[in-house]
């Protein structure tokens, strides 16, 4: 018989090394009860400390995120499209460092995991504080409204405060934290949270072929709509399939990086550094590069292996974007803290321009014709950077939803639609004084099922949005002669700053955000992603092949 040894499913062993700044030495202080010392703190701690999460997290980065972009630019393997992206990411972290844009249009979901000492007084309103910070932060600041309350099983309507957000706040039993209240922020926008996979395996994939295969056709579906270079993280094993995908988000937040790299027959959760290498390396060779062709895919990959029951083997896959969003806070006798970011991105900018990142850039007059713009097009090749000058429309799901209703009605499609090309996004507030807020590309994928129709119906020629799309998409485009050009995912701020110069309402303004605007732009960057041939940049790069990386056994 086993003797009883107390397993912990996630260890960290490694010492905390973030860097704290205070935020209030306010609100918390220590008292005597029960023969024990206790920290009592008081529920504006938790509002405050939240708000201010909320603020740095969508204005800042971590430092060490800036010097993987750095790190692309100085590298001299990488594509004159790899380091163009991050070029343009550091630009736009520099422009959301100012604290007036944020750096992502999706100002995302906000999701607080906490984990409370055993030692922790407060008024047990702990979750309505750190809710009321995030209502604070999204009410006083230019972030987006993109909850939708369900009305009926059909019908929905955007809260207009970003509420609901995800809180979990658990017991933390460990010795010397009893006094130690900690929290991990996070703003996850839709796209890299719809790049969360979960998957039900058996003990056939526990081996190196099996394994090699599932990667190499389940990385590459990823694609690029997520806004990559990602911090990918895969979980192999779990106790529970939600327990395998929660492990996922947070070890592509780096909150599992301490825990021990090799397993033990107590059956804790490990990190395979080996493994990681061997995954980033197979991702550098799929050819899709930092959204437009090269190898940065990936900053960085972490693999933790967890133990599982013998008749099941869950394996999760998660990315953080671009956009990486999160932020360590604690709060303890001494005050409450949040982990430092950069608020000098700058110093990651290298004295550079564009110019010398890519090849030649073909100028597009968006004030021509459609049918001139569309000759322009077809002359160019996928891959081919462009920039783009004039009028566009803004359209996204639920737009796109209406028009479909009126084309399936007998209507025609709306001139708009056919006169210009539409740029797939949903803007977040407009700052005083500026004409955009931040006003990155939203997801093209979620827009594939109308391309068809719409084209038919003199529409849609010219489509502007992030990542791959369906074979489907390329099929119209042959057929109808359209095109679909990709955006940079990330620079929503840049691209406010620097590229939009006036936007207007047109239609639907009852959709908030989901609009149909009308915008003004001014050098906007863009890529020939589909052509009116059919030509898809993504197709090769996308597809599983055979790997020659080995995956050790």
């Amino acid at each position: 018989m086993a003797d009883f040894v107390h397993t912990e499913l996630l260890p960290i062993i490694a010492p905390d090394t973030t860097e704290y700044r205070l935020v209030t030495d306010e609100g918390v202080r220590t008292v005597e009860a029960a023969g024990a010392q206790f920290l009592q703190v008081e529920s504006s701690v938790l509002d405050l400390l939240t708000y201010e999460a909320i603020k740095d997290i969508s204005h800042y980065l971590r430092p060490a995120h800036l010097a993987q972009l750095r790190s692309i630019i100085d590298d001299a393997e990488a594509s004159p499209n790899d380091r163009f992206v991050a070029l343009d990411l550091l630009k736009n972290a520099n422009i959301a460092a100012g604290g007036v844009l944020p750096m992502c249009q999706d100002t995302g979901t906000a999701l607080v995991s906490g984990k409370r000492g055993q030692h922790i007084l407060t008024d047990g309103g702990d979750e309505e504080a750190i809710e009321r910070g995030v209502f604070r932060a999204y009410q006083s600041l230019n972030l987006r409204y993109s909850q939708l309350a369900p009305l009926t099983m059909w019908e929905e309507r955007n809260t207009g405060t970003n509420l609901p957000a995800q809180i979990e706040i658990a017991l933390d039993l460990h010795a010397g934290r009893e006094q130690e209240y900690s929290l991990l922020y996070i703003a996850k926008g839709g796209g890299s949270a719809n790049k969360s996979f979960l998957f039900q395996e058996t003990k056939a994939l526990l081996n190196p072929a099996s394994f090699r295969a599932f990667l190499d056709k389940n990385l590459r579906a990823i694609g690029t709509s997520a806004c990559p270079p990602y911090h990918l993280a895969i979980v192999v094993g779990g106790t529970s399939a939600e327990h395998t995908l929660k492990t996922a988000k947070l070890a592509s937040t780096k909150a599992l990086d301490g825990l021990p790299t090799h397993g033990s027959t107590a059956g804790h959760g490990f990190r395979d550094l080996d493994m990681e290498a061997e995954v980033l390396q197979m991702t550098r060779e799929f050819g899709i590069g930092a959204q437009f062709g090269g190898k940065y895919f990936c900053h960085d990959v972490r693999v933790v292996r967890l133990p599982r029951h013998g008749a099941s083997c869950p394996v999760a896959i998660a990315v953080s974007c671009s956009a990486d969003r999160q932020a360590k806070a604690k709060i303890t006798p001494e005050g409450a803290f949040l982990e430092v970011l950069e608020r000098d991105p700058a110093q990651f900018l290298p004295e550079v321009t564009d110019d010398h990142l890519a090849d030649e850039v073909v100028r597009i007059d968006l004030n021509q014709t459609m049918a001139q713009i569309r000759q322009q097009l077809s002359a160019l090749p996928v891959r081919t950077r462009v920039s783009l000058t004039g009028p566009m429309i803004v359209a996204r799901d639920i737009a796109h939803a209406r028009i479909k209703e009126m084309l399936d009605r007998g209507e025609p499609m709306p001139d708009y639609m056919r006169q210009h090309c539409v740029y797939y996004a949903g803007p977040a507030k407009t700052p005083e004084g500026m004409a955009s807020g931040s006003f990155g590309p939203t997801t093209a994928g979620r827009m594939d099922s109308y391309v068809d129709q719409f084209q038919a119906a003199g529409g849609s020629f010219v489509m502007l949005a992030k990542g791959n799309r369906s074979t489907a998409v390329s099929k119209a485009c042959k057929e109808h002669g359209g095109f679909y050009l990709g955006s940079i995912g990330g620079p929503a701020a840049r691209l406010a700053q620097d590229c939009i110069t006036k936007v207007e309402v047109l239609d639907f303004a009852d959709l908030g955000m989901e609009a149909v605007w009308k915008i003004e732009v001014r050098d906007f960057p863009a890529f020939v992603i589909i052509d009116d041939k059919g030509n898809d940049f993504y197709e090769s790069t996308l597809r599983p092949v055979a790997t020659t990386i080995p995956v050790r056994g």
